[in-house]
């Protein structure tokens, strides 16, 4: 008779926040499969959970899937944690669970923490519709082109990021989005220097660069879904330049403030701004 796979989420930060079906799960199991043994043991320790664990990650995934799979098989129970939160959200264990349902294993969830749960509870954003995207392309050239895909979705935009990349990665999003589009910072949620900001993408980046958001932890950023109202900095700037060669500079301003629906000083600021580079 197969064992069960348990998918056990874990704290974020604070590890106060496990539940109590979690801890007697991590003790019960016969195997715990962390994404990092060495991170894990640290909250295996604080909860005295004295139980086997092997590393299971990105590197080693499709090698001890196989050897999982025949574990629960025999009759083994195995539980799944990532280094934080819940495991597959940006982490290992798809194969797992994946093939463990090929096989007929019973795959339990047992819920908790997610990142992007609770930054979105917090963001200030929709919450009624969301779509969550992970990590973005690290080039630039690729982050743009990537984001321009998600320039018309109208659900909330969920992406995590590293700090040394933050900066860039709001500054791509300013371009494609455009600068009044509004988002929401969170970081180093439900630990010690938890923060978490909310304004436009220009006042975001200002924030970042004058060092208000500090530029430490890990990150996770939401963006509000396109409307009607929003049209992307390039754009206006477009229509701006083909009434300019017809018009003249205040009438093409005027003029692009009532097609796109936005504010003549603000289209005026935009133009003069894209002056200067």
């Amino acid at each position: 008779m197969n064992g069960s796979l348990y998918i056990v989420a874990t704290p974020i930060g604070n590890l106060g926040d496990i539940t109590q079906r979690a801890i007697d799960i991590l003790k019960k199991v016969d195997l715990i499969a962390a994404e990092d043994s060495r991170r894990s043991r640290v909250l295996l320790d604080y909860f005295a959970i004295s139980n086997n664990v092997v590393s299971y990650h990105e590197h080693n995934e499709e090698k001890q899937t196989s050897q999982l799979i025949e574990f629960l098989k025999n009759g083994k129970s195995i539980a799944l944690i990532s280094d934080a939160g819940t495991p597959l959200v940006s982490d290992p264990g798809y194969r797992l669970v994946s093939s463990a349902h090929d096989e007929g294993i019973t795959v339990i969830p047992i819920p908790g923490s997610s990142a992007v749960v609770t930054g979105l509870s917090v963001s200030g954003l929709s919450c009624n519709k969301f779509i969550f995207e992970g990590y973005l392309p690290t080039r630039t050239i690729s982050r743009k082109k990537y984001l321009k895909l998600l320039v018309s979705e109208p659900r909330t935009l969920i992406f995590y990021e590293a700090p040394h990349r933050i900066l860039e990665s709001i500054e791509d999003m300013l371009t494609v989005f455009g600068s009044s589009r509004l988002v929401s910072i969170t970081r180093e949620l439900t630990k010690k220097h938890e923060q978490i900001s909310r304004g436009t993408l220009s006042s975001i980046k200002l924030k970042i660069e004058t060092g208000e958001i500090k530029n430490k932890g890990e990150f996770v950023i939401l963006v509000e879904g396109n409307s009607e109202n929003h049209i992307a900095d390039s754009e206006i700037l477009r229509i701006n330049r083909i009434l300019a060669e017809k018009v003249s500079s205040k009438d093409a301003i005027k003029m692009t403030a009532k097609i796109t629906k936005k504010k003549k000083n603000d289209v005026y600021k935009l133009v003069m701004q894209n002056d200067k580079k």
